[in-house]
């Protein structure tokens, strides 16, 4: 299994809104960046991710399974764009903050903490552990 985070503009899609579409889940779809585009084409059934509030929010909201792997992204024509579907598996008890994981140094090469901009990005398994911690998840 591998783990990753996936970025979401509260205002555009929000966990709440992930969590409404059930065990069905829904398309991860809009990414425009290749580097997160090739994440997905990686992404396994099963894998687990981290749901994030980007914007003002910046916090990680939950956890996320990828229950379809890469396919054409339906909200384009152009071939070269691919997402993956995914399900809301559970809330954080505590929402965990980008200042929380930039100030944890077990945290400190975290793509999330070196490269905050990238929309789906890869998580180590350790840094999934230490977040789940901090987040009081599992």
């Amino acid at each position: 299994m591998a783990y990753w985070l996936f970025k979401s503009e509260p205002g555009e899609w929000s966990w709440d809104d992930q969590v409404a579409k059930g065990d069905a889940g829904e398309e991860w779809d809009g990414i425009r960046n290749y580097q997160a585009r090739n994440c997905m084409r990686q992404m396994q059934v099963g894998d687990l991710g981290f749901f994030y509030h980007s914007q003002r929010q910046k916090r990680i909201m939950g956890v996320v399974e990828v229950v379809c792997t890469a396919h054409s992204d339906s909200t384009t024509d152009d071939p070269r764009w691919e997402c993956v579907d995914v399900r809301a598996v559970g809330p954080f008890p505590r929402p965990v903050t980008l200042a929380q994981c930039k100030a944890d140094a077990r945290l400190s090469e975290m793509v999330l903490v070196r490269n905050p901009r990238l929309s789906v990005q890869p998580v180590g398994e350790e840094e999934w552990k230490v977040v789940c911690e901090l987040g009081g998840y599992g």
